[in-house]
């Protein structure tokens, strides 16, 4: 009998240390799976977010990779905030100089009225982000390719820089941007005005059907004249933001300083139509030929000016040099 209730009592603590280590096994199970499953969750949560677009609100990756900014500018307020695109739309065959180098592996699609989706897809983007003035009409077939954020359009790039700044989380770097080329500015306005006072700018652009004048209300005008503060020809119209006119009316603006900028230097047609301007009698007489203070430009460098603030900045730099070297 009391070999039975040993065998008894021994079989129950069997029993007692197997139920409690299969209760601290399937504990333990739990928790790590709790910790697992929470775990999970917390990196989906964390790897998307939703943002509010023209299209409503999209999903979006919360550390894109590899972002497609489309139209020609927004590459440009990619990099500009530390971001270099994996693929960009180009006006021109070559990258600006300022880009030539970040922007080495970056693929060139070119140019159009609807994207190279082909190339697109190629590029296998997790992030389009395109004004919606440029490609809502293509927005469904975006999609396919990438969540796409189409962004309102802006009279100030500063505000189109902000907008892309506060989908990708760089509001602070997108200040401090606007406000490092707000000192540029000034201190390039300044040294300006010392070199040539209160003497006339007139900017002009040769393209390859036209001569255009920029005036101080719009973009390219707007910066040479009111942010680096070089005065205007006082006859240029008020109302007009700029002006294509022949070279038999240029005589009319005959400013003290011609700021010239090829639209593109590599065209050929661009290039004789200026040394054909070059040759005329009319050319040589302007006020600016003649006391040569004439400042070519480059073409793809300025092409972005006032739209962008890496042009910007390479225009002060590449202005104020200019103006150094025929006035000191």
């Amino acid at each position: 009998m009391r070999y039975r209730w040993l065998t008894v009592i021994c079989t129950m603590m069997l029993m007692l240390v197997m139920s409690a280590c299969g209760t601290a096994g399937k504990e333990a199970s739990m928790s790590e799976g709790q910790k697992a499953g929470t775990g999970s969750s917390s990196t989906t949560e964390a790897s998307q977010k939703k943002v509010n677009t023209e299209m409503g609100e999209v999903e979006i990756p919360v550390k894109p990779q590899k972002i497609v900014g489309l139209s020609v500018v927004y590459p440009e307020f990619l990099y500009s905030l530390g971001i270099v695109p994996i693929a960009v739309q180009n006006y021109h065959e070559d990258f600006p100089s300022y880009l030539d180098e970040p922007f080495a592996n970056t693929m060139k699609m070119g140019i159009g009225r609807t994207p190279n989706f082909e190339a697109l897809m190629e590029a296998d983007p997790d992030l389009i982000i395109a004004p919606d003035w440029w490609s809502k009409k293509d927005y469904d077939q975006l999609t396919l390719i990438a969540p796409t954020v189409l962004l309102p359009q802006r009279d100030d790039w500063r505000d189109e820089l902000r907008d892309i700044a506060k989908i990708l989380d760089k509001e602070d770097q997108a200040e401090k941007v606007i406000q490092d080329l707000v000192v540029k500015e000034k201190v390039a306005a300044d040294k300006l005005h010392n070199l040539i006072g209160d003497e006339t700018v007139l900017y002009i652009r040769v393209m390859e059907k036209e001569i255009v004048l920029h005036g101080e209300n719009l973009d390219r005008g707007n910066f040479v004249h009111k942010r680096l503060g070089m005065n205007p020809l006082p006859n240029f119209p008020k109302d007009q933001t700029a002006m294509s006119v022949s070279l038999e009316v240029l005589p009319e603006y005959d400013a003290d300083h011609l700021i010239v900028q090829l639209d593109d230097e590599t065209n050929p047609e661009i290039k004789k139509k200026f040394e054909d301007m070059l040759s005329t009698s009319l050319w040589k007489n302007l006020k600016a030929v003649k006391e040569d203070q004439v400042y070519m430009v480059g073409g793809k460098e300025w092409f972005n000016l006032g739209m962008s603030p890496l042009a910007d900045e390479y225009v002060i730099e590449d202005i104020v040099t200019a103006f150094e070297e025929k006035n000191n």
